[in-house]
C-alpha cells in the first residue's frame, strides 16, 4: 500500500533535535503493561523490539507520576498501553487505521477519488504520525519519549476514561467531556484530569488532541513548551537500535 501524506505538516516537526544519546531501558515491573502488547497482537512487526522500552529519564519520570497518582487515588496505577514504535510499526498502524475507516464506512479504496482518499488519510493522520524516515521529523513514539497510557484502580480494573485509546472520534480530545452536565461525563473528565495531573507532576505534557498520549523530551513536548512561553529543543530523536 502506498501511503498518502498529510495535507498539512504538523508544526512540532519544525522543532530542532539535539539528540542527547540517552539509553533506552525496559519499564520494569513497577508498572502494569497491557499484555499482549496491543499492536503486536494485531500483527505489527516489532521484530525483537518491545514497546515497553523508553528513554531512561522517561522511565524515571513515569515512577514519579505513578507516585503522584497514588497520592490522589491510593492503590491506583498507571496502565501502559504503548511506548516505543519502530517505523515499521508506525507504518503498519497507519495502514491498519486506514483500512478500518474503509471498512466502517463501507468504502472500497479502488473506487475512491484522490481527494476522497486524501480526506480519509487526513482523518488517520489526526491521530497517527506519518512514519517518516527523515531523521529531522521522527514519529514521536519512535524516539522513546512518548507513551500511551491509562489508569487502573485499586482492584486492578481499567478505569473508564470515556473513550478507548486510539478511538478516531471527537471523544479522544482531552477536554471533550469538560462542559457536559451529565454525571458520567463529569467523572470521565475528572479521571482524565487526574491522569494529566499525575503525568504533569513529572514533567510530561499531554498531546493536545489525545487524552492518553504523553511525552517528554521529543519534538511535540518541546513545541508545547515553546507554545507556553518556555524555551526548549527536543532531546530525543528517532531510536535506531538498542
Amino acid at each position: 500500500m502506498t501511503l498518502a501524506k498529510p495535507s498539512a505538516s504538523k508544526p512540532y516537526l519544525n522543532v530542532p533535535i539535539a539528540e542527547c544519546g540517552e539509553p533506552m531501558l525496559p519499564v520494569g515491573d513497577r508498572f502494569v503493561c497491557v499484555s499482549p502488547a496491543p499492536y503486536a497482537a494485531l500483527g505489527a512487526p516489532y521484530g525483537d523490539r518491545s514497546p515497553f522500552w523508553l528513554r531512561r529519564d522517561v522511565v524515571r519520570r513515569l515512577a514519579i507520576a505513578q507516585t503522584a497518582l497514588q497520592q490522589e487515588h491510593p492503590g491506583w496505577r498507571l496502565l501502559l498501553f504503548d511506548g516505543f514504535r519502530p517505523l515499521a510499526v508506525q507504518r503498519f498502524m497507519v495502514e491498519y487505521s486506514y483500512r478500518q475507516l474503509l471498512e466502517q464506512r463501507h468504502l472500497d479504496d479502488a473506487t475512491l477519488t484522490d481527494s476522497q482518499r486524501q480526506d480519509l488519510y487526513d482523518e488517520v493522520y489526526a491521530l497517527w504520525a506519518l512514519p517518516s524516515a527523515d531523521p529531522a521529523t521522527p514519529p514521536p513514539h519512535s524516539t522513546g519519549g512518548a507513551i500511551d497510557l491509562t489508569l487502573i484502580d485499586a482492584a486492578g480494573n481499567a478505569v473508564d476514561m470515556g473513550s478507548a485509546i486510539d478511538e478516531l472520534s471527537p471523544r479522544s480530545h482531552p477536554d471533550y467531556f469538560q462542559n457536559q452536565t451529565e454525571r458520567e461525563a463529569a467523572e470521565f473528565h475528572a479521571r482524565r484530569q487526574s491522569l494529566n495531573r499525575a503525568m504533569g507532576s513529572a514533567g510530561f505534557l499531554r498531546h493536545p488532541a489525545e487524552w492518553w498520549h504523553f511525552s517528554y523530551g521529543d519534538q511535540l513536548w518541546a513545541w508545547q513548551m515553546r507554545e507556553t512561553g518556555g524555551e526548549a529543543i527536543a532531546r530525543y530523536g528517532r531510536v535506531e537500535s538498542f
